[in-house]
């Protein structure tokens, strides 16, 4: 019997993510929002040394930290990413950008190398989270600060539920969105001590929210057979309209 083909999670993430860089680098709702705008304005108080940009993506949260900082290291687990993110920088006169290949759970950097760290729209893909945040706070120097943005989940199980089944099946990296309360109690166990946890909404286009990750069709009708069967609270929690577009939260989670 022929076994099927696996892969570990890395690999999922590499073979995700490296094919569409410059996608996630033009994605119009990875590129904007109130929630860089607030980065910005953290990273010019605080004007770091030695930024860290975990889990960089499509590097829009490197681009808002590099007018501030002398440096800012973009980190990422997939090698096509990062260099998408540097040639991006250059285009936009962010020349003070350099590179890092890695895991989140496992950083190649000394303790206490960073007076900066940022993670935005990563954190849901680490193969463990708590490892990762573990790592951010061994790298990141006392009294450094650290910014963290991502989806999270809702404290109600079966909207949580829903929430997790539709993004492993747009993206079979996804591991999991946080709920605010799990991320608090991780932040505590990982030695930080958090500042500020703000929660707002991010509304995703279905069309697009599938297209940027090249979900095979089975997978798209998949979902929306999800939402059809949505309980009605449900789909009010997510605000969820015709063509399959919703809302979800998104935490924005200051710590040092």
């Amino acid at each position: 019997m022929t076994r099927p083909m696996t892969r570990t999670h890395d690999e999922q993430v590499r073979d995700q993510f490296g094919p569409r860089a410059a996608a996630y680098v033009a994605s119009a709702v990875h590129a904007q929002g109130a929630d860089l705008d607030r980065l910005e304005e953290i990273a010019r108080a605080a004007a770091p040394r030695r930024a860290l940009d975990l889990g960089t993506g499509g590097g829009h949260a490197a681009y808002r930290l590099a007018p501030h900082a002398a440096e800012v290291v973009v980190c990422d687990l997939s090698e096509a990413m990062t260099a998408a993110v540097l040639e991006t920088g250059r285009s936009r006169g962010c020349l003070n950008l350099s590179a890092q290949v890695a895991r989140a759970e496992a950083l190649p950097f000394a303790d206490g190398e960073f007076d900066f760290l940022a993670t935005r729209f990563s954190a849901h893909h680490w193969g463990d989270f708590e490892a990762g945040l573990r790592e951010a706070r061994r790298v990141l120097a006392p009294g450094g600060r650290a910014v963290f943005i991502d989806v999270s989940a809702p404290e109600a199980e079966a909207a949580d539920t829903h929430l997790q089944a539709v993004e492993l099946l747009r993206d079979p990296s996804h591991v999991r969105d946080h709920r605010p309360s799990f991320w608090l109690a991780a932040l505590e166990r990982a030695g930080f001590r958090t500042l500020a946890l703000n929660r707002d909404s991010l509304r995703l286009e279905f069309g697009s929210w599938t297209a940027r990750m090249k979900t095979p069709a089975v997978q798209v009708e998949a979902i929306r057979a999800l939402q059809r069967g949505l309980a009605a609270e449900t789909a009010a929690r997510f605000a969820l309209e015709p063509d399959g577009s919703f809302t979800v939260d998104r935490v924005f989670i200051e710590a040092e």
